[in-house]
């Protein structure tokens, strides 16, 4: 089964325009997002980490604990995300081990990512 497939017959549908946030840094969260079409920039510290493309995910870390969001979410295209609460994550879980091995495996990917972002106390 392909990625993506996962979330094919979820309903909670999220459009967010051009130019507008799904969500912002230090903004409450509790579910995590797919994105289904567009495309979108995650931004950290007023800086663009990553792009976002079709089938990726985002917010992750607030479906696994709760709380401000590290991160902002723009879309840099007219974008829908499908929606993802804790007691859908619970499922795909369930249902499909593979799930929680890509969202582990993109949360070290993007922690990774911004290690190598950060400046080494000695080049400060």
């Amino acid at each position: 089964m392909v990625f993506f497939e996962l979330f094919a017959h979820n309903p909670t549908l999220i459009k967010v325009a051009a130019g507008h946030a799904l969500f912002l840094e230090e903004d409450e969260g509790e579910q995590m997002y797919v994105l289904a079409t567009g495309q979108a920039d995650i931004i950290v510290n007023n800086r663009v980490v990553e792009t976002l493309q079709h089938g990726s995910i985002v917010g992750e870390i607030s479906i696994v604990l709760p709380g401000p969001r590290s991160a902002s979410v723009v879309a840099t295209t007219d974008c829908e995300f499908i929606a993802i609460d804790e007691k859908r994550f619970q499922f795909l879980v369930q249902q499909t081990p593979y799930f929680a091995t890509q969202v582990m495996r993109v949360m070290a990917e993007r922690l990774r990512k911004l290690n190598q972002m950060v400046t080494p106390l000695e080049d400060i």
